[in-house]
Protein backbone atom coordinates (compact mmCIF):
# COMPACT_ATOMS: atom_id res chain seq x y z
CA UNK A 1 0.00 0.00 0.00
CA UNK A 2 2.82 2.39 1.06
CA UNK A 3 6.25 1.49 -0.34
CA UNK A 4 9.89 3.13 0.17
CA UNK A 5 12.95 2.51 -2.02
CA UNK A 6 16.04 4.02 -1.03
CA UNK A 7 14.46 7.14 0.62
CA UNK A 8 16.93 9.37 2.36
CA UNK A 9 15.38 13.08 3.94
CA UNK A 10 17.71 16.15 5.01
CA UNK A 11 15.89 19.00 6.07
CA UNK A 12 17.74 22.22 4.29
CA UNK A 13 21.49 21.32 3.94
CA UNK A 14 21.74 19.52 7.03
CA UNK A 15 22.96 16.12 7.12
CA UNK A 16 20.11 13.24 5.88
CA UNK A 17 18.37 12.42 9.50
CA UNK A 18 17.14 9.05 7.10
CA UNK A 19 18.87 7.07 5.07
CA UNK A 20 18.53 4.30 2.55
CA UNK A 21 14.99 3.37 3.69
CA UNK A 22 13.32 0.47 2.01
CA UNK A 23 10.35 -1.05 3.23
CA UNK A 24 6.47 -1.31 2.36
CA UNK A 25 3.32 -1.33 4.71
CA UNK A 26 1.37 -4.10 3.23
CA UNK A 27 -2.35 -4.48 3.04
CA UNK A 28 -3.72 -5.76 6.60
CA UNK A 29 -0.54 -5.88 7.75
CA UNK A 30 0.03 -4.59 11.58
CA UNK A 31 3.87 -3.43 12.58
CA UNK A 32 5.50 -1.41 15.32
CA UNK A 33 8.05 1.50 14.87
CA UNK A 34 10.68 2.17 17.69
CA UNK A 35 13.98 3.70 17.96
CA UNK A 36 15.67 6.38 20.25
CA UNK A 37 14.40 9.73 20.30
CA UNK A 38 15.53 11.66 17.47
CA UNK A 39 16.10 8.70 15.48
CA UNK A 40 13.59 10.24 13.31
CA UNK A 41 10.47 8.23 13.66
CA UNK A 42 8.00 11.42 13.89
CA UNK A 43 9.99 12.43 10.11
CA UNK A 44 9.00 9.46 8.83
CA UNK A 45 5.66 9.54 9.86
CA UNK A 46 5.43 12.40 7.91
CA UNK A 47 6.67 10.86 4.66
CA UNK A 48 4.42 8.21 5.52
CA UNK A 49 1.49 10.56 5.90
CA UNK A 50 2.58 12.44 2.62
CA UNK A 51 3.07 15.44 4.35
CA UNK A 52 6.63 15.99 3.40
CA UNK A 53 8.46 14.60 0.28
CA UNK A 54 11.87 13.04 0.34
CA UNK A 55 15.00 14.14 -0.50
CA UNK A 56 15.47 11.40 -2.74
CA UNK A 57 14.10 8.17 -3.28
CA UNK A 58 10.97 6.63 -4.44
CA UNK A 59 8.04 6.98 -2.11
CA UNK A 60 4.96 4.52 -3.82
CA UNK A 61 0.87 5.26 -1.90
CA UNK A 62 -1.74 2.89 -3.59
CA UNK A 63 0.22 2.20 -6.81
CA UNK A 64 0.83 5.64 -7.33
CA UNK A 65 4.54 7.40 -7.31
CA UNK A 66 3.99 10.52 -5.56
CA UNK A 67 7.07 12.67 -6.77
CA UNK A 68 4.28 12.70 -10.00
CA UNK A 69 1.17 13.64 -7.62
CA UNK A 70 0.35 17.15 -7.49
CA UNK A 71 -0.75 19.73 -4.91
CA UNK A 72 -4.24 19.27 -5.95
CA UNK A 73 -3.93 15.61 -5.72
CA UNK A 74 -2.66 14.80 -2.60
CA UNK A 75 -5.63 15.24 -0.34
CA UNK A 76 -7.42 12.82 -2.01
CA UNK A 77 -4.59 10.41 -1.18
CA UNK A 78 -4.23 11.65 1.73
CA UNK A 79 -7.83 10.35 2.90
CA UNK A 80 -6.87 6.89 2.86
CA UNK A 81 -4.76 7.50 5.46
CA UNK A 82 -5.50 7.69 9.03
CA UNK A 83 -3.07 8.97 11.46
CA UNK A 84 -2.89 9.97 15.03
CA UNK A 85 -0.54 12.70 16.42
CA UNK A 86 1.38 12.94 19.20
CA UNK A 87 -0.01 16.55 19.67
CA UNK A 88 -3.36 15.84 19.37
CA UNK A 89 -4.07 18.26 16.59
CA UNK A 90 -7.99 18.78 18.01
CA UNK A 91 -9.96 21.83 17.47
CA UNK A 92 -10.50 24.10 20.07
CA UNK A 93 -14.06 25.86 19.03
CA UNK A 94 -15.31 21.71 18.37
CA UNK A 95 -16.80 19.59 20.51
CA UNK A 96 -15.20 16.75 20.82
CA UNK A 97 -17.72 15.05 18.63
CA UNK A 98 -17.34 17.78 15.98
CA UNK A 99 -13.74 17.46 16.17
CA UNK A 100 -13.89 13.06 15.41
CA UNK A 101 -16.76 14.03 13.04
CA UNK A 102 -14.56 16.70 10.90
CA UNK A 103 -13.14 14.33 8.23
CA UNK A 104 -17.31 13.48 6.83
CA UNK A 105 -17.60 16.98 7.34
CA UNK A 106 -14.88 18.35 5.16
CA UNK A 107 -16.02 15.42 2.65
CA UNK A 108 -19.23 16.99 2.34
CA UNK A 109 -20.88 14.11 4.33
CA UNK A 110 -24.60 14.58 6.12
CA UNK A 111 -24.58 14.78 9.52
CA UNK A 112 -27.28 11.96 9.38
CA UNK A 113 -25.13 9.27 7.70
CA UNK A 114 -22.20 9.24 10.24
CA UNK A 115 -23.76 10.66 13.63
CA UNK A 116 -24.56 7.29 15.17
CA UNK A 117 -21.22 6.10 14.21
CA UNK A 118 -19.30 8.66 15.79
CA UNK A 119 -21.61 8.50 18.95
CA UNK A 120 -20.74 4.69 18.76
CA UNK A 121 -16.89 5.32 18.38
CA UNK A 122 -16.64 7.74 21.13
CA UNK A 123 -18.53 5.79 23.87
CA UNK A 124 -15.95 2.72 22.81
CA UNK A 125 -13.22 5.01 23.24
CA UNK A 126 -14.62 6.11 26.83
CA UNK A 127 -15.70 9.27 25.83
CA UNK A 128 -19.70 8.75 25.61
CA UNK A 129 -20.23 11.15 28.34
CA UNK A 130 -17.53 14.09 27.01
CA UNK A 131 -19.01 14.28 23.07
CA UNK A 132 -20.12 17.75 23.90
CA UNK A 133 -17.17 19.21 25.73
CA UNK A 134 -14.74 21.61 24.33
CA UNK A 135 -11.26 19.82 23.92
CA UNK A 136 -9.68 22.87 26.82
CA UNK A 137 -11.38 21.41 29.24
CA UNK A 138 -10.69 17.33 28.50
CA UNK A 139 -7.82 15.57 29.92
CA UNK A 140 -4.61 14.75 28.49
CA UNK A 141 -5.78 10.88 27.77
CA UNK A 142 -9.06 12.16 26.51
CA UNK A 143 -7.60 14.17 24.01
CA UNK A 144 -5.47 11.59 23.07
CA UNK A 145 -8.79 9.05 22.62
CA UNK A 146 -10.14 11.76 21.20
CA UNK A 147 -7.86 12.27 18.53
CA UNK A 148 -7.82 8.44 18.05
CA UNK A 149 -11.75 8.65 17.15
CA UNK A 150 -11.36 10.96 14.71
CA UNK A 151 -8.05 9.20 12.87
CA UNK A 152 -10.77 6.26 12.70
CA UNK A 153 -13.67 7.36 12.29
CA UNK A 154 -13.66 7.27 8.42
CA UNK A 155 -12.19 3.65 8.44
CA UNK A 156 -8.89 3.89 6.81
CA UNK A 157 -6.79 1.57 4.73
CA UNK A 158 -3.45 2.70 6.10
CA UNK A 159 -3.52 4.41 10.25
CA UNK A 160 -0.23 5.50 11.36
CA UNK A 161 -0.33 6.09 15.02
CA UNK A 162 2.21 8.34 16.90
CA UNK A 163 2.67 7.08 20.43
CA UNK A 164 -1.12 6.56 20.85
CA UNK A 165 -1.01 5.37 24.10
CA UNK A 166 1.47 7.99 25.43
CA UNK A 167 -1.55 9.68 27.47
CA UNK A 168 -3.45 6.91 29.16
CA UNK A 169 -3.07 4.45 31.89
CA UNK A 170 -2.48 1.09 31.16
CA UNK A 171 -6.13 -0.74 31.22
CA UNK A 172 -7.02 2.22 28.95
CA UNK A 173 -3.84 1.41 26.58
CA UNK A 174 -4.50 -2.05 26.43
CA UNK A 175 -8.28 -1.05 25.16
CA UNK A 176 -7.05 0.88 22.77
CA UNK A 177 -4.70 -1.56 21.21
CA UNK A 178 -7.52 -4.06 21.40
CA UNK A 179 -8.93 -1.26 18.61
CA UNK A 180 -6.11 -1.17 16.34
CA UNK A 181 -6.06 -4.68 16.02
CA UNK A 182 -9.77 -5.22 15.73
CA UNK A 183 -9.08 -2.32 13.05
CA UNK A 184 -6.44 -4.22 11.65
CA UNK A 185 -8.69 -7.66 11.13
CA UNK A 186 -11.13 -5.22 9.47
CA UNK A 187 -8.65 -4.58 6.99
CA UNK A 188 -6.98 -1.37 7.93
CA UNK A 189 -2.91 -1.47 8.00
CA UNK A 190 -1.63 -0.27 11.07
CA UNK A 191 1.52 1.07 12.15
CA UNK A 192 2.04 2.05 15.98
CA UNK A 193 5.11 4.57 16.85
CA UNK A 194 5.89 3.88 20.46
CA UNK A 195 8.29 3.51 23.33
CA UNK A 196 5.87 1.36 25.01
CA UNK A 197 7.72 -1.79 25.12
CA UNK A 198 4.93 -3.82 27.09
CA UNK A 199 2.70 -3.18 23.72
CA UNK A 200 5.11 -4.96 21.48
CA UNK A 201 5.07 -8.16 24.11
CA UNK A 202 1.11 -8.15 23.28
CA UNK A 203 0.88 -8.38 19.60
CA UNK A 204 2.68 -10.40 17.62
CA UNK A 205 3.53 -8.12 14.63
CA UNK A 206 6.90 -6.74 12.41
CA UNK A 207 9.04 -4.70 14.44
CA UNK A 208 10.68 -1.63 12.60
CA UNK A 209 13.54 -0.35 14.27
CA UNK A 210 14.99 3.26 13.35
CA UNK A 211 18.57 3.65 14.28
CA UNK A 212 20.75 6.19 13.35
CA UNK A 213 18.83 7.22 10.51
CA UNK A 214 18.55 3.63 8.76
CA UNK A 215 15.69 0.79 9.56
CA UNK A 216 16.24 -2.60 10.75
CA UNK A 217 13.34 -5.09 10.13
CA UNK A 218 12.51 -7.66 12.59
CA UNK A 219 9.99 -10.20 10.92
Amino acid sequence: MIRFENVGLRYGMGPEILKDLTFSIEPQSFQFLTGPSGAGKTSLLRLLFLSLRPTRGLISAFGTDTSRVTKSQLPALRRRIGVVFQDFRLLDHLTTYENVALPHRVAGKMEADYRSDVIDLLKWVGLGDRMHVMPPVLSGGEKQRAAIARALITRPEVLLADEPTGNVDAPLARRLLRLFIELNRLGTSVLIATHDLHLLEQVNARHLVLHDGRMIVDE
